[in-house]
């Protein structure tokens, strides 16, 4: 019996002891638990943390972006009430115009863009003959690009309409190397003529640029030919400018002539014509384009002897090409000429041809070398043919005259015919090798 006591006291102890550890391993785990919870709500509360701190600043970053949408919507509502001003403006700056008893001649633009200076000198050329026939000749500015200077400048005269081109699409040129202002150009002249034609509704429009003068009777050459624009089909367009008008080049202020080559700088289209060329209007080089015969067609331009605009600038997208040679010594005509009391019908197609080959028939042939001398030493007007276009520029190379050419024809010729002044006044014709016999000349 003891000994059954004293083993089931035994195994009491040991169960005791077995709770004892068990307790103590419970407890242990229960701590490690306890701590890992702890840590874990830490976590929490740290991340809870950020989270309100993410979600504070998204919150403050989407207030930013409405605010930035609301700033926005002002803007175009802001720019969209300036636009519709300046075409109020411009509709009404035009409806004054064109709602005189006046009716028009044509629009007068200069083409714009990036120097101030050359505009306000062309814009004060333009107003010192311009006030006077202003209803007929109605003044606009057309920028290319939002140059602040040019744009200041143009709106500072109340005697203007200001027309701005704003185009932010690349420029891809077709041919590697090549200026893009040339691009530039060509698409603003679209932009521009087309607004004058076809939104503002003028018949004729004359075209210049921010860096010319004009002389005393320009606007009185303009409407006097103006008439035969209309009339002869076969005249696609009128210029004030002679690519040979370099002062000792030119002698008669009242002489005008039939060209195949357009000259440009100073010129009048009317929109009939503008109706056929805007649909096919070229990426660049404009006025190259137009010098094409698959173009002009066979049609012609009028052209003075002496100009009536002067180019000064020296510096623009051509680099002052032949500025000093050709375009400095331009003579800008200083004589009175009343053309309404003149007869300008010898002009017109069906006279012209007869009119020009008189002229040519009647002056003397003179060949072989030493021409320049030759023709100093003889009275009246002299004839000299060319063989081809190396011999022309031979040639036009003595007597210091342009030599290019453009689609095989001389710079001013007719029926390949080229006309310049040597010893005032007498007269040069340098001679096509067809030419005699498109005027109709027997050189026999």
């Amino acid at each position: 019996m003891k000994n059954f006591l004293c083993d089931f006291r035994f195994l009491l102890l040991l169960a005791a002891a077995a709770f004892i550890y068990i307790q103590v391993r419970l407890f242990a785990t229960q701590s490690q638990y306890a701590d890992r919870l702890a840590d874990a709500i830490e976590s929490e509360n740290q991340c809870t943390s950020q989270l309100r701190s993410l979600i504070d600043q998204i919150s403050l970053q989407q207030g930013q972006i409405e605010t930035m949408k609301e700033q926005k919507e002002q803007l175009e509502q802001e720019c969209g009430q300036l636009k519709a001003l300046v075409q109020e403006l411009e509709r009404k700056g035009v409806e004054r115009l064109i709602n005189k008893e006046q009716v028009p001649v044509a629009a007068v633009v200069i083409m714009a863009c990036n120097r101030a200076d050359y505009l306000e000198r062309t814009i004060k050329s333009v107003l010192k003959y311009q006030n006077s026939v202003a209803t007929k000749f109605p003044l606009f500015v057309s920028q290319d690009g939002s140059d602040p200077g040019v744009k200041d400048k143009a709106l500072s005269y109340d005697q203007l309409t200001y027309m701005q081109h704003l185009d932010y699409k690349p420029v891809q040129p077709e041919r590697p190397g090549e200026l893009i202002a040339y691009y530039k150009i060509a698409n603003h002249y679209k932009w521009a003529l087309d607004g004058l034609f076809y939104k503002h509704k003028f018949s004729r429009v004359i075209i210049l640029e921010d860096d010319m003068e004009i002389a005393p009777d320009f606007f009185d050459y303009f409407e006097a030919a103006a008439d035969l624009l209309d009339k002869d089909k076969s005249i696609m367009a009128v210029s004030s400018w002679n690519d040979n008008g370099q002062k000792q080049f030119v002698h008669d202020p009242e002489a005008l002539y039939r060209s195949d080559f357009f000259p440009g700088l100073g010129w009048m289209l009317t929109r009939s014509t503008w109706d056929e060329l805007s649909p096919k209007w070229p990426k660049a080089y404009w006025d190259d384009w137009l010098r094409l015969q698959e173009n002009h067609k066979g049609r012609q331009f009028l052209r003075p002897e002496v100009c009536r605009t002067y180019n000064f600038g020296e510096h623009g997208s051509s680099l002052g090409q032949f500025f000093k040679q050709y375009l400095e010594p331009i003579k800008l005509n200083d004589v009175p000429v009343d053309w309404k009391s003149m007869d300008l019908s010898y002009l017109m197609e069906d006279k012209y041809l007869k009119h020009f080959a008189e002229i040519v028939k009647k002056a003397k042939p003179v060949h072989g070398a030493d021409l320049v001398l030759k023709a100093h030493n003889m009275a009246g007007d002299v004839r000299i043919q060319y063989n081809n276009q190396r011999d022309f520029e031979r040639i036009a190379n003595e007597f210091g005259i342009f030599q290019e050419w453009k689609d095989g024809i001389p710079r001013t010729a007719y029926k390949g015919v080229v006309v310049f002044r040597h010893q005032n006044p007498q007269r040069i014709f340098l001679v096509g090798p067809g030419s005699l016999k498109q005027l109709g000349v027997d050189d026999s």
